[in-house]
């Protein structure tokens, strides 16, 4: 592909991941989307064939970034479930393109099965973090694993309830990280574990 083939490529990738994070599959307009990329829309089609094929492509490229927003720590779960919770304000069109995926494509069963690689590592480090008494053994790994997604989601741009804006007080993001670290703590602590380690001297 020509170096100015590949630049107008990118920008549609890029103007179709806000579009179709703000409006989702069936919302979305090719004509919108070629216009903020500053192509044509002859261009979409002959590239990805048609808006569905655009958002495959889309979501293709988001999908690594779905499951390794945040590197898995299996030994910390309620600091990786904050992480997450932060990395939701920084990139809120992984969450929304994951929702619109659920909604509109697959409704049931798992959202992320071409990545099945990805995800059988991490919950190889969940049953390892088992063994070592650091995680509640009673618990599948992939329940621990989903679980903890959902908590992280509390306040994300998926939320019924609140969701987060990074221009939000800061007592009310370090209240929620509060909360989100010690309900995690508490959810999937080892019975031979207190859930909130001691306080370091």
């Amino acid at each position: 592909m020509p170096k100015d083939g590949a630049a107008t490529r990118r920008r549609l990738l890029d103007a179709a991941t806000a579009e179709f994070s703000r409006h989702g599959i069936a919302g979305a307009r090719v004509d919108r989307i070629a216009d903020h990329a500053g192509a044509n829309k002859a261009q979409i089609y002959a590239w990805f064939s048609s808006k569905d094929g655009l958002f495959d492509a889309v979501f293709a490229e988001h999908l690594a970034l779905i499951v390794d927003l945040v590197p898995l720590d299996a030994e910390d779960l309620p600091g990786y479930a904050v992480r997450l919770y932060d990395a939701y304000l920084e990139k809120p069109s992984v969450i929304l393109l994951a929702t619109w995926a659920r909604l509109e494509r697959v409704p049931t069963g798992d959202l992320l099965t071409s990545v099945g690689d990805v995800m059988a590592g991490k919950l190889d480090a969940i049953r390892a973090a088992q063994a070592a008494g650091l995680v509640d053994p009673d618990l599948e790994p992939a329940d621990v694993y989903s679980m903890v997604i959902a908590l992280s989601m509390t306040w994300s741009p998926a939320a019924t309830v609140v969701a987060a804006a990074p221009g939000d007080p800061a007592a009310d993001h370090e209240r929620r990280r509060r909360a989100l670290h010690a309900v995690t703590a508490r959810a999937f602590a080892s019975a031979d574990l207190p859930a909130d380690p001691p306080a370091r001297a």
